[in-house]
C-alpha cells in the first residue's frame, strides 16, 4: 500500500510517523510546498490547550485532545523528557469571561487544576512585578471555508520565565516558554530551548499579510510586559508571522475520489485545526489509522 500524505506541518508528519508505526510495510511520502524550519507550527509556542477551533464538535475536541495529551505525558513518564523535550510546566489561564459553573473541557485532563482565588491573584501579580495543510487546502481541495488565522509573535530572549501565562480577552497576549519542533526521520522532537519565550499574540481571521506590523508588534510588547514587568528590556530574538489554519470546523474523514483515467481512490481530509495543531495531532493521527484500517483493500495477484 502506498500512502502520499500532502502536508509536512505537524498535523501531516505526526499522521505520517502514526500511519507507518501503524503500517510498517506500507510506503508513506510526505509532498508539501514547505519543510520544517518553513513551517507554522516552527513557529509557534508549542502549547497543549485547545484554541480557536470555531465550531468543532465538543466530544471531538475533547476525545483528539485527551490522547494527544496522553501521548505525551507518556513519553513524559517513560523519562523521555531529555530526548523529546515535552515538559510540564505551569500555567496561569485568565479570562474575562468565566462562567463559574462552567468549566474548560481541559480540565480532565491537566495536573492540578484549581481555581485562583483573589488573594492568590493578588500574590502572582506581586511577584511577576518584582521577577515571568492547512491553508492549503483552500486551493488543493477548493475549500472555499479555509481562512486564515494570521498570528504574529515575538522571541525573546528571557531566562528566568518558567510560567506560562493565558490571557483570555481581546488582548489575547501570552507568555510561552519556547520549544521548537524539528522534524526528523518521521519523527517529532520537542528541542528544550528556554532561553526563548513567545510572546504573544494576534489571531486575525481572513488576514494573508505574512509583514510584522509595528502597530501588532506593540500591542504584544506592552500587554505582555503589563503581564510580566521583568520582560521590558528583554532582548527580541526575532518576530515573526504565521498563517493559522482556520475553517468553521475541522474536518476528519475519508472521501471516495476519481482519477481522470476513471480509477478510485481514497483521500483522508485532516485540516483545518486552527490555533490546536500540537494540541489534536496524535489524536486525529489516531483516527486517521482507523480510518484506514477500515478501508477495503482488494488483494493482489501475482502474475508471476
Amino acid at each position: 500500500m502506498r500512502v502520499a500524505v500532502v502536508g509536512a506541518g505537524v498535523i501531516g508528519v505526526t499522521s505520517a510517523f502514526a500511519v507507518k508505526s501503524a503500517f510498517p510495510n506500507y510506503d508513506v511520502k510526505i509532498f508539501a510546498d514547505a519543510f520544517s524550519p518553513d513551517t507554522t507550527g516552527d513557529g509557534s509556542a508549542g502549547l497543549w490547550t485547545p484554541f480557536l477551533l470555531g465550531d468543532t464538535p465538543v466530544e471531538d475536541i475533547t476525545r483528539w485532545a485527551g490522547n494527544t495529551y496522553q501521548w505525551f505525558e507518556q513519553l513524559w513518564k517513560a523519562g523521555l523528557s531529555s530526548k523529546t523535550g515535552v515538559s510540564l510546566l505551569p500555567v496561569t489561564y485568565v479570562t474575562s469571561d468565566y462562567k463559574g459553573d462552567v468549566e474548560p473541557i481541559w480540565v480532565k485532563f491537566v495536573y492540578g487544576f484549581q481555581k485562583l482565588s483573589n488573594e492568590r491573584l493578588q500574590r502572582l501579580n506581586e511577584e511577576h512585578k518584582s521577577n515571568y495543510n492547512g491553508l492549503g487546502a483552500r486551493e488543493l481541495v477548493a475549500d472555499e471555508t479555509m481562512m486564515p488565522i494570521r498570528g504574529q509573535v515575538y522571541r525573546v530572549k528571557a531566562p528566568w520565565a518558567m510560567h506560562i501565562f493565558l490571557v483570555d480577552d481581546d488582548a489575547c497576549n501570552y507568555i510561552i516558554p519556547k520549544y521548537t519542533i524539528l522534524i526528523m526521520h518521521i519523527c517529532i522532537i520537542f528541542l528544550h530551548s528556554i532561553h526563548s519565550v513567545v510572546i504573544g499574540g494576534t489571531h486575525q481571521e481572513g488576514d494573508f499579510d505574512r509583514s510584522v506590523r509595528e502597530k501588532d508588534s506593540k500591542h504584544i510588547y506592552d500587554g505582555c510586559c503589563r503581564i510580566m514587568p521583568s520582560l521590558k528590556g528583554s532582548e527580541i530574538i526575532r518576530a515573526w508571522v504565521g498563517l493559522r489554519p482556520g475553517r468553521p470546523r475541522v474536518r476528519l474523514e475519508c472521501e471516495s475520489l476519481s482519477s481522470s483515467m476513471g480509477k478510485e481512490f481514497k483521500v483522508i481530509h485532516n485540516y483545518g485545526h486552527g490555533g490546536s495543531g500540537v494540541t489534536l495531532c496524535w489524536g486525529c493521527a489516531m483516527d486517521v489509522v482507523e480510518m484506514i484500517k477500515n478501508l477495503k483493500v482488494p488483494e493482489l495477484n501475482s502474475k508471476l
